[in-house]
């Protein structure tokens, strides 16, 4: 099914979702370089970095939520949609909480933050692949004609996906 929210042809939630995931995980990079030398400014960095990124998720969301609701009820593709909206979710509110128990910028932020931006990144890796899989194995929100139920990519059994890309020819 293609997306229901379009911008110049293209869905509106693939062109987003690249601001949220890429500032927050810019933010554990700068996170991980603050660890290293302590230097305050990338602290800050960070900091800011996460609200960023959440403002990024909450315009996001909407459209995924959208497309989401489109999906045919029953399907591998509403589950995997329901797992990587939820687990976005968590994502989302992971990092809210790291950037609350954050101090003002310059000061660093305690273990507790970046324990909850660690385990935030690590679970947006999950969410991604599972993004990936709607659209890249699935064709949710591309193809009209998608194939809401194509086994996982993670599966090897190669006759079945042929025969899944060949119906799509």
């Amino acid at each position: 099914m293609e997306s229901r929210a379009k911008l110049l042809g293209h869905p509106v939630h693939q062109m987003l979702v690249v601001f949220p995931l890429g500032l927050l995980a810019t933010a554990v990079i700068f996170d991980v370089i603050f660890l290293a030398n302590g230097d305050p400014m990338m602290s800050s960095v960070a900091y800011w970095l996460i609200a960023a990124g959440l403002i990024g998720a909450v315009v996001a969301a909407p459209f995924g939520t959208r497309d989401w609701f489109a999906i045919p009820k029953g399907t591998r593709a509403k589950r995997i949609g329901a797992m990587h909206g939820g687990g976005n979710m968590i994502v989302a509110v992971l990092f809210l909480v790291s950037w609350w128990l954050r101090p003002e910028p310059p000061a660093g932020p305690a273990v507790s933050a970046l324990v909850l931006s660690f385990a935030g990144a690590a679970l947006a890796m999950v969410t991604a692949w599972l993004g990936g899989e709607l659209v890249d194995r699935l064709g949710i929100g591309v193809d009209d004609n998608a194939n809401v139920n194509a086994p996982s990519s993670l599966k090897r059994d190669p006759a079945r996906r042929d025969a899944h890309y060949a119906g799509q020819r």
